[in-house]
């Protein structure tokens, strides 16, 4: 069993059966399969964040999750694409780092390190860009605080965060569980 922190992003609807899913609902909605999978799932509040490398496009709703998952890095990211497939994500009509419906990243997978540079599906972990993603450290920051994870050292990741500049990141929807 190892302790994941996931990182799920949403900036674009969804249309199904007509019903309109907003990208909040669809974090939590994505937050609901995760739980299936992830045990002792804490998802942190959701946060509005500016769009960084694509910017002509509509503010990220952006959160963190933290579990335990007992499976190997491969079969987490598989599961990752098939609920990001549930959500309307198809990577082959996108523009990269463009909206999307919900993208779901493997942000840290216990303490191990991964780095398979597939053409098709590569997998890095820890995630290569956490480190300039405020809006990944600041919720992973607010779930550390209720969490006893050992294994996550918290004064790495604030370190990373207080050497960013302010991108944007602001509160939209308070989370009552951790």
């Amino acid at each position: 069993m190892s302790a994941v922190v996931l990182g799920l992003g949403s900036n674009k609807s969804l249309c199904n059966k007509n019903k309109v899913l907003t990208p909040d609902k669809i974090l939590d909605k994505a937050c609901s399969e995760l739980k299936k999978h992830i045990k002792k799932l804490r998802c942190s509040s959701i946060y509005i964040t500016k769009p960084m490398y694509v910017e002509e496009q509509a503010d990220f709703f952006n959160m963190v999750v933290l579990g335990d998952y007992d499976g190997s890095p491969r079969e987490l990211l598989n599961l990752i694409h098939i609920i990001e497939n549930k959500y309307g994500r198809d990577r082959n009509l996108e523009t990269f780092k463009g909206p999307r419906t919900l993208d779901i990243d493997i942000e840290l997978f216990g303490d191990i390190t991964v780095c398979e540079n597939t053409s098709t599906d590569p997998l890095y972990i820890p995630h290569p860009l956490i480190n300039e993603r405020q809006f990944v450290l600041v919720p992973l920051l607010e779930i550390l605080n209720y969490s006893a994870e050992s294994i996550i050292d918290r004064q790495k990741y604030e370190q990373m965060l207080a050497k960013l500049p302010d991108q944007g990141v602001r509160l939209w929807k308070s989370s009552r569980k951790h």
